[in-house]
This record gives C-alpha cells, structure tokens and sequence, in this order.
C-alpha cells in the first residue's frame, strides 16, 4: 500500500500543473498570455448573461474575438476590441440540402457576406440543413454543391470565407447538444461538398465537441483534414460542458495540434456553462487552451 501511494504521488506530480486544471483548479483572475490560440465566444451559450456584459468578460480575459450575439451589437464589441469571429447566415434547419431552400439560403449567405465586410469579419458560417423525405445524401449534396457555387464567388471578390459547420445527429437530449437528422454529420459528407465547390473560400467549420461523437480521433482527423478547416469551436463531451476534468478531450493536446497545423484562425468556446460562476467557466476555458 506504501509503494502504490508513493507511485500515486509521484504520477501526480510529474503530470504538468496545466493538464491538472479543473472546475476546483482554475487560477484566479487568469488572463490569456501565450495568445498561440486566438480565442473567441460563441455568445448563445452564454444567454441569459447581458451581452455587454459577456464582452466585458471576454476582454478581461483576453479573448479577441466574439459570435453568435445579435448584430445589434456588433459596434460594442468591435469598439471594445473584439473581432466578429463569425457572422450567422441561414440556420441548420433549412438548409441548401434542399433546392426549396436555395434562394433563402443564398440570400441570407449574401447578407451574411456584406456583414462581414461592414465589419471587417472574415467568415459567414452556413450549414448542411436537416434531412429531406426523398431526396438521398448523394442528391442532398450535389444540391448543396450548386447552391454554394453560387455565392462563394461573391465570398471569394470580398476576401470572407463560408464556414460549413458539422454537427452531431446523435445526440438527442437537448436541443442544442446534438441534431438527429442533420445531414452535415459526416466528415466524409462535408469535406467531398467542399472539394466539389473547389473554392479556398468554403472551408470546414471543425466543432470539437460534434466531430468527437460522430467520429473521435480528433488529432487525427485535424491532422488529415487541416487543408479544409477554416473554424473550430469547442465543448465538452459527454454534456457540451466546461473543459474541466469531468470530460474526456483532452483539450491542451487538441489546442498544441491545431497550432502544428499551422493554422492562423479561430477558436470559439462554445461550451454551455453549468458552473455557478459563469465568468470563471469562460475563464477556465481560456487557460485550458492558452498553450
């Protein structure tokens, strides 16, 4: 019992202090210092906290970047500093997958671009849109291929990138934790739609959290995949919660692959807090991936 004791305490003590964090480990009033990872907040996940107050938080912080809030506020954020990471289009539900919805899907990503360019975001994020009774995947996404060529054009003359976001249809406990029937829940799926548009200016949106439960082997398929990615955004799994240690992703491993890969975009926490102090969550989350 001795020799296992002591074999515990020197396995703890050689685990370096950062992969040790936890909800009971967070450091007080930490700042983004590496800055490697440009950090954003996607803003849903943190309603029902005031907005101006979520972009107060982000830049005590040290995040740079802010999305998902209402363009209403898109001067405070900006004038606080923060770029719009991400600007929202036409929503996961109606999607390109099907023809009925090519024109409201490529109005609102036309809008979406002009966003951007008023201010000075580089990405418009679009979907896949849920499953429609008799049109098969192959279809659903030559459909898609036909609307995208119509808009990323107009993307690539005013330098934004369209974002395609894979989200897990496994998952059915909670509206926002998973999506049975969205047909962008493949990696295959989505980077053969993306290949096919042939454009640098549709990439994959790589949410962490959705890619390791259609797939896992997260490092890996960063790795095979880091031509196409243009976005990534993170949670926990199980739950779409905090990055602390009652998940399985190890996140500081993820946050040092994306960095190999030479990518220059952004990170967004899109965790859902459950944490009593939502501040600190966010905090945490920031140091997790400040490697």
């Amino acid at each position: 019992m001795i020799k296992a004791s002591a074999v515990a305490a020197l396995a703890t003590a050689a685990v370096p202090a950062r992969a040790q964090l936890s909800r009971k480990a967070a450091t007080p009033g930490y700042r983004i210092k590496n800055k490697r990872i440009r950090q954003s907040i996607m803003g849903w996940t943190y309603n029902p906290m005031p907005t101006e107050e979520l972009i107060a938080t982000c830049v005590d912080i040290g995040l740079t970047g802010i999305e998902g809030i209402s363009r209403n506020f898109y001067p405070a954020a900006r004038n606080a500093g923060l770029e719009i990471s991400l600007v929202g289009s036409h929503g996961f539900g109606k999607g390109p997958n099907d023809p009925a919805n090519h024109a409201m899907c490529i109005e609102k990503l036309m809008d979406g671009i002009a966003v951007a360019k008023e201010f000075g975001a580089k990405r418009v994020i679009t979907f896949v849109g849920m499953e429609t009774p008799g049109i098969d995947r192959d279809q659903a996404r030559a459909n898609c291929v036909r609307a995208w060529k119509q808009v990323v054009g107009h993307a690539e003359k005013n330098g934004i990138t369209l974002c395609l976001e894979l989200l897990n249809s496994a998952d059915d406990s909670h509206p926002m934790k998973g999506h049975p029937g969205y047909e962008g829940d493949d990696l295959d799926f989505c980077i053969e739609a993306i290949k096919q548009v042939g454009s640098p200016n549709l990439k994959l949106l790589f949410d962490i959290y959705h890619v390791q439960i259609m797939h896992g082997d997260i490092i890996r398929n960063i790795r095979n995949f880091k031509e196409y990615i243009g976005h990534y955004h993170t949670a926990g799994n199980p739950g779409r919660g905090e990055l602390d240690d009652t998940q399985e992703i190890n996140y500081p491993a993820v946050m040092r692959a994306i960095l190999a890969t030479g990518f220059k975009g952004f990170v967004a926490q899109e965790f859902i807090p459950t944490w009593d102090d939502k501040a600190a969550a966010l905090q945490h989350a920031a140091e997790v991936c400040d490697v």
